[in-house]
């Protein structure tokens, strides 16, 4: 998707307890992505709590292995909380790409 001009990828997931299903090649997608400077995530749906766990694209190996507790994410109680606080994170993680390396 392309969010007021900044690409990301948001991969949505529900959760019915603390697992998360996450393919090998969804993991080695999102690694790459983000390894090449992609601004990726996963989103997960958590029922039981009624929420709603943001994690960076790099933790798709600890979430296929240790679900959302083994995972760095942060809790959001619905869409609208996490779209007023992902503004600001995608534009520093994007600045830092766009930042030329310093000469040395």
């Amino acid at each position: 998707m392309v969010w007021d001009g900044i690409p990301l990828w948001i991969e949505l997931k529900v959760s019915n307890v603390n697992a998360v299903k996450v393919s090998p090649h969804q993991i080695a997608w999102h690694m790459a992505y983000c390894a090449r400077g992609g601004l990726s995530f996963f989103l997960v749906r958590r029922s039981k709590q009624g929420d709603i766990v943001l994690f960076d694209g790099d933790q798709g190996s600890k979430l296929a292995d240790g679900g959302c507790s083994a995972a760095r994410g942060t809790v959001f109680k619905g869409p609208d909380a996490m779209f007023e606080v992902l503004r600001p994170i995608l534009l520093d993680k994007l600045s830092a790409v766009l930042r030329p390396a310093a000469v040395v």
